[in-house]
C-alpha cells in the first residue's frame, strides 16, 4: 500500500467526519484539558515539596485538597467528554460506511456476487469496517491527546531544566526508527489476517446454511477440519502480530530507562551545584514518568493503523465497485410484453467459449415460449438477459420494440416477475414475502395471490395465518410450499412478462398439478418464458425452443417438433423411456 493510498483513504475518512466537526471540536477540547492536567499535577508536587515540606507552608492548607481534587475532577470530566464525543462520532461514521457498503452491494451487477463469496462480503461489512473505526478512534485519541500531553510535559520539563529535557528528546527519533522497522511487517500480517478471517466467516456461513447436506452426507468431520484449519491460521497470524507489536513496547521502554538513568545522574550533579531544587527534581521526574504513558501509546498507534489501512483497502474496494447502469428512461405505462432477440451473443467474463450464439427470436405479447435442452445449453443465461442481469456481448434485446439498454433498470424490471428453481425467501412473514418490494402492500391482493398459488390450506393451518413467520429462507415450510410461496410473490406482482426457471422442480406430482393450474391462469395475457426439465409441463406452450451449445437448434410447437423427429423428439423419448432415469433438461 503506497503513501498516496494512505492519504487517499484518510481524505475520504475525513470527508465522512466533516458533518460532525462541532462534536470533534468538543472531543479535542476535552483532550486539551486532559493534556493540561498532566503538567499541572507535576507542578502541584513542586509547590508542595519546595513550599510545604522543605520549609513552613506559605499557603493555606485548604488549597491542597482543592487543587488536587480539582485537577482530577477536571481530568475525569474532560476524559468523559472526549470518550463520549468520539464514540458518538465513530458510531455515526460506522453506520455511514455500512450503509454505503450495503447500498453498493444492492447496486452491483450479478457478476459481482458470482466472484465474491458471501462470507467475504459479510466480513467486510461487519468486521473490516469496524477495524477502520477502531483505527480512527485510536489515532485521533492517541495522536491528538498524547501529542498534546507530550508537548505540555516537555514544555514544563524545559521550564524546570532544559539540560535534562534534551536527554528526553533523544527518545523521539529512536522511537520513530522502531516504529518504521515494524510497520512493513505489521501491514502484511494484517492484510493476510483479514483474508483468513474472511475464509473462516465463509466456512461458518456455508456450514450453517448447508446443515442438512452436512448431516446426511456425514460432513461433520470435514467441516470441523475446515473450521479448525482456518481458526489455527487466524491464531498463527494473531501470534505473529502480537510478537511483532509487543516487541515495540519493551524496546521503547528500555530506551526510556536508559534516558532516565542519564537524567537522574545529571540531576544529582545539578543539585550539588544548587541548579535544581528537590521539588523541581521530583516534579521533573514526575513529569518524565507521566511522559512514558503517552509515548507508549504513540508507539502503539502503528498496530491499529496497519490493521485499519488493510481493512480500508477492502472496504473502499467494495464501496468503489461499479454499480449497474443508472441510465435509461422510465416507462410511462405498463408494457405490452413483446420481447425480441436480435443477433444476441453472450460470453461470461473470463470465459473462452460463448454461452449464447446468434440468438434471433421474436416473442409476441401473451405468448408462452419454453426453452429446453441439456444442462449447460444456455437456457438460464438467455432468460437472465431479459431483466438485464447480464448485458449481451453483441446484438440487442427489445421490449415493445425499445432496446432494453435504453430503459431504466428499475422500470424494466418492474415489468418482469420471476420464479427461479432456487427459491429465496426472507426471514419474515408469509404476507411480507408475497408482497416483497411493495411499499404499500394490499392485504386483499396478498390473500388472492396466496389462494391462486394454492397456499390457502397451508396458511390456515399456521398460527398467525398470513402473518406466520417462514423462518430462515423458508426453513419452516416444505420445499413445495416454498416454491408456491415464490409463485404467489410473482402472482402478486402482476407483471406483463413472466419468467419461470424450472419453477415446479421442487414440487411433487400432486402439488405440481395444483400449481400448474394456477400458472395456467397466471400466464394468460402475459409473455411467459418457461424453463422446465419435465417436458410434460410445457406441451401446451405456444412455441418450444431447443437450445444446444448456446444456439437455438429447433423451434416450434410440441407436436411440430415431435413430427420433425429431431433434437426435441430425442429429448422427449429419452425422458419418457422406461429405462431412463429422470434426466435434467
Amino acid at each position: 500500500m503506497t503513501a498516496s493510498s494512505y492519504s487517499g483513504y484518510f481524505r475520504r475518512l475525513a470527508v465522512l467526519h466533516r458533518p460532525y466537526k462541532k462534536r470533534l471540536a468538543l472531543a479535542f477540547f476535552g483532550m486539551a484539558v486532559t493534556a493540561a492536567t498532566e503538567p499541572l499535577v507535576a507542578y502541584i508536587f513542586k509547590v508542595l515539596l519546595d513550599h510545604g515540606f522543605v520549609e513552613k507552608p506559605t499557603f493555606p492548607l485548604w488549597l491542597v485538597p482543592v487543587a488536587v481534587i480539582g485537577a482530577f475532577v477536571a481530568r475525569g470530566a474532560s476524559t468523559f467528554l472526549t470518550t463520549y464525543m468520539m464514540n458518538w462520532v465513530s458510531t455515526r461514521v460506522l453506520n455511514t460506511l455500512r450503509r454505503q457498503m450495503f447500498s453498493r452491494m444492492l447496486g452491483v451487477s450479478i457478476d459481482f456476487h458470482a466472484t465474491h463469496t458471501v462470507g467475504r462480503v459479510i466480513n467486510s461489512i461487519m468486521f473490516e469496517v469496524q477495524q477502520i473505526i477502531e483505527m480512527i478512534t485510536k489515532l485521533f485519541t492517541s495522536i491528538v491527546r498524547c501529542s498534546l500531553t507530550v508537548m505540555g510535559l516537555l514544555g514544563y520539563m524545559l521550564y524546570i531544566s532544559w539540560k535534562l529535557t534534551l536527554v528526553a528528546f533523544v527518545l523521539m527519533p529512536l522511537m520513530m526508527i522502531v516504529v518504521r522497522l515494524t510497520a512493513k511487517r505489521l501491514k502484511k500480517l494484517n492484510k493476510d489476517a483479514l483474508a483468513v478471517n474472511a475464509e473462516l466467516t465463509q466456512v461458518i456461513e456455508e456450514t450453517t446454511r448447508a446443515q442438512q447436506v452436512v448431516k446426511i452426507f456425514g460432513g461433520q468431520d470435514y467441516e470441523k477440519s475446515r473450521f479448525e484449519d482456518r481458526a489455527d491460521h487466524i491464531r498463527s497470524y494473531s501470534m505473529r502480530l502480537t510478537s511483532t507489536f509487543a516487541a515495540t513496547v519493551p524496546v521503547t521502554q528500555i530506551m526510556t530507562a536508559c534516558a532516565m538513568s542519564v537524567m537522574i545522574v545529571m540531576a544529582l550533579i545539578q543539585s550539588s551545584h544548587n541548579q535544581i531544587t528537590v521539588g523541581g527534581f521530583i516534579s521533573f521526574f514526575t513529569a518524565m514518568i507521566a511522559l512514558l504513558a503517552p509515548l507508549k501509546q504513540l508507539a502503539e498507534v502503528n498496530g491499529p493503523l496497519q490493521r485499519g489501512m488493510a481493512a480500508a483497502e477492502a472496504v473502499f474496494a467494495l464501496i468503489d465497485t461499479p454499480v449497474e447502469r443508472t441510465t435509461g428512461k422510465q416507462l410511462d405505462q405498463r408494457a405490452r410484453g413483446k420481447i425480441t432477440f436480435e443477433g444476441v451473443n453472450f460470453t461470461y467474463p473470463g470465459a473462452d467459449k460463448p454461452a449464447l450464439q446468434n440468438i434471433n427470436l421474436a416473442v409476441e405479447p401473451g405468448e408462452t415460449i419454453a426453452f429446453v435442452g441439456m444442462s449447460g445449453g444456455g437456457k438460464s443465461t438467455l432468460v437472465n438477459l431479459i431483466p438485464d442481469f447480464y448485458s449481451a456481448t453483441s446484438g440487442r434485446i427489445l421490449l415493445d420494440d425499445q432496446p432494453i439498454e435504453d430503459i431504466a433498470l428499475t422500470s424494466l424490471r418492474a415489468q418482469i416477475a420471476m420464479v427461479s428453481q432456487h427459491v429465496v425467501l426472507f426471514n419474515d412473514t408469509i404476507a411480507a414475502n408475497i408482497a416483497y418490494g411493495d411499499k404499500f402492500p394490499d392485504r386483499q391482493r396478498i390473500a388472492a395471490a396466496a389462494s391462486a398459488a394454492y397456499l390457502t390450506e397451508m396458511i390456515a393451518g399456521l398460527p398467525g395465518g398470513l402473518d406466520a413467520p417462514v423462518g430462515d429462507n423458508g426453513s419452516r415450510l416444505s420445499g413445495g410450499q416454498r416454491q408456491r410461496l415464490a409463485m404467489a410473490r410473482a402472482i402478486y406482482k402482476d407483471a406483463p412478462v413472466l419468467i419461470l426457471d424450472e419453477a415446479t422442480s421442487a414440487l411433487d406430482s400432486e402439488s405440481e398439478r395444483a400449481v400448474q393450474a394456477a400458472l395456467d391462469t397466471l400466464m394468460q395475457g402475459r409473455t411467459t418464458f418457461v424453463i422446465a426439465h419435465r417436458l410434460s409441463t410445457i406441451e401446451r406452450a405456444s412455441r418450444i425452443a431447443v437450445l444446444s451449445n448456446g444456439k437455438i437448434v429447433e423451434i416450434g410447437t410440441h407436436h411440430q417438433l415431435l413430427e420433425k423427429n429431431g433434437a426435441y423428439a430425442n429429448l422427449y423419448h429419452l425422458q419418457f423411456s422406461k429405462n431412463t432415469f429422470n434426466v435434467e433438461l
